[in-house]
């Protein structure tokens, strides 16, 4: 990842953010880390996480194993998690000890199934903030096709 200063201010660009990095940011692995790689990241406002989807994800062999379909509340959670991410990033040293928990999610609206072989771009806005609470709206899209959409609020907090 390219990040040139240790504390990162709002407004500033990272080109991609890779799989390590968004693991030290959020507390999910396998099998619920659900974002492989972030791009086009602005600290404090937009991210773009991509989830490359493959029919060995353990979700496909009971939802439903003869057309595999990935569970929209799945594509939710990485929408959430895309979000998160982007949290800690912006945050920098003020999130050491810290981690983003989920708190609302509003007009979700799945468009289209998304499949085996699919790559989801999650397009993540934060709406607003204040304080430890953050909004954010998300589009995500396979090959530039809406697949879902949401509006949904989080809080950071001291882990326990």
């Amino acid at each position: 990842m390219d990040e040139t200063t240790q504390h990162s201010p709002v407004g500033q660009t990272i080109a991609a953010v890779d799989i390590l990095r968004i693991m030290e940011c959020i507390p999910h692995r396998y099998p619920m880390l659900l974002v492989d790689r972030m791009v086009d990241v602005v600290l404090g406002q937009s991210a773009v996480g991509i989830k490359n989807v493959s029919m060995n994800e353990p979700f496909f062999m009971g939802h439903f194993p003869k057309l595999p379909v990935m569970p929209g509340v799945l594509i939710i959670e990485s929408m959430a998690q895309t979000a998160g991410a982007l949290v800690v990033l912006t945050l920098g040293k003020e999130s050491t000890d810290k981690i983003v928990y989920f708190m609302s999610i509003e007009g979700a609206k799945f468009r289209r199934p998304v499949v085996p072989g699919d790559q989801i771009r999650i397009h993540v806005t934060k709406e607003r903030n204040r304080g430890p609470v953050w909004r954010f709206s998300a589009v995500a899209k396979v090959d530039d096709v809406v697949v879902a959409e949401a509006t949904y609020t989080a809080m950071i907090q001291d882990r326990a």
